[in-house]
């Protein structure tokens, strides 16, 4: 009995020291929060770019005159891109624009994608 339990203490022993081992060779050379603020900055560039697009999309359709469920509204990096398979006016147009550029976060617009009549 002697002889399992000394094996054991060495079994597990040796089991930790090699845990430890592989621990600190799989450890990454960045600060955990640094990697974390990383990941941190994409999530909120994605989640304000979407609450962008909500945002510009539900002024458009709220917005008299305007053919805001034709308008399709994406945006990358505070960059919103309006663009239509629908021909609007140049006033319509113009309108799309004022409204996107006065939404808090958006850096630019273009409406090169929206047709015009």
């Amino acid at each position: 009995m002697k002889k399992f339990a000394i094996a054991a203490a060495t079994a597990t022993a040796l089991t930790l020291t090699m845990a430890n081992v592989a621990f600190a060779q799989t450890t990454t050379t960045q600060a955990p929060m640094t990697l974390a603020a990383g990941e941190m900055t994409k999530a909120s560039e994605a989640t304000s770019d979407t609450w962008i697009t909500t945002k510009v999309k539900s002024d458009l359709l709220t917005e008299k005159g305007i053919p805001g469920t034709d308008i399709k509204v994406e945006t990358n990096k505070g960059v919103v891109s309006l663009s239509s398979t629908v021909a609007v006016t140049d006033s319509q147009k113009a309108t799309a624009v004022a409204i996107t550029k006065k939404i808090k976060g958006v850096k630019a617009v273009s409406a090169d994608g929206l047709k015009a009549e």
